[in-house]
């Protein structure tokens, strides 16, 4: 009979509080070694990892493919483009993915309203999957939370080739109170499918990454979206209140299961 202790060398033999420390996270602590190398069991985990991250940052999003028909038709989803053409050109020119193309210019002046209390935006960012994976959840319960405190809603939508500070651009033209970025995160070893939420208060084309608050890592081993969406909207309510994000505002700690 095959022995799981030889199969498996390394799981067995650690204490249990270190067991119990490596089950409440991704990050790889204390995997053993074969000589001064990984066991072959780690080396093919980090290949594969490898793999699926390069592959979180090469990917197009497809909103038909990744959310569905009828998600997109629940939320009104139309998608817009910035300025960088395609991906290699995204990767390599991060300023063409702060501004939106001429032609999603127009469709944002014709499909949007001005002066909402809050926009939520979706963009792909470094990570299609993480989008494809979270959004989903989360994007019902920022709706719910919104709705539940009368505030008005712009209409959403997907931004392809987008970096974080579309934000500005997103400010100036539509004015909302509170804008908020949906976007993939840029993938590590531990997870490709971990989500970014950016958010600002009239956003515009002076701020930067400091006028901004994040919550960052929304994954299932990460903070999870019912989570995501309760300190989204307490962070967009406190922005209302004192007329300022960034580092003018500390986000205070909620009470709040899962």
């Amino acid at each position: 009979m095959t022995d799981e202790r030889a199969m498996a060398p390394g799981k067995f033999d650690l204490p249990e509080i270190v067991r119990k420390v490596r089950a409440r996270t991704p990050a790889r602590l204390l995997v053993g070694r074969a000589g001064a190398a990984y066991r072959t069991g780690t080396q093919l985990d980090l290949r594969e990892a490898h793999a699926a991250a390069r592959d979180a940052v090469r990917a197009e999003l497809n909103p038909e493919r990744e959310f569905g028909s009828e998600f997109i038709q629940r939320w009104n989803l139309f998608e817009l483009d910035t300025k960088a053409n395609h991906k290699d050109e995204y990767l390599l020119r991060p300023d063409l993915g702060r501004q939106f193309s001429d032609d999603s210019r127009a469709v944002l002046e014709r499909r949007c309203s001005v002066g909402r209390d809050l926009q939520i935006v979706i963009g792909d960012g470094l990570s299609v999957p993480a989008v494809a994976e979270q959004v989903p959840s989360l994007l019902p319960f920022l709706c719910e939370g919104a709705e539940e405190r009368h505030w008005t809603m712009g209409p959403m939508f997907v931004v392809h080739h987008c970096r974080v500070g579309i934000l500005n651009e997103i400010g100036e033209m539509l004015k909302p109170r509170v804008a908020v970025l949906l976007i993939g995160e840029r993938p590590g070893l531990a997870t490709a499918e971990s989500l970014s939420t950016y958010i600002a208060y009239q956003p515009c084309n002076s701020h930067t990454d400091a006028d901004r608050n994040l919550i960052s890592n929304i994954h299932e081993r990460g903070v999870r979206p019912q989570v995501a969406a309760a300190r989204i909207l307490s962070l967009a309510g406190q922005m209302m209140k004192i007329r300022a994000s960034g580092y003018l505002l500390k986000e205070r700690p909620l009470a709040i299961e899962g």
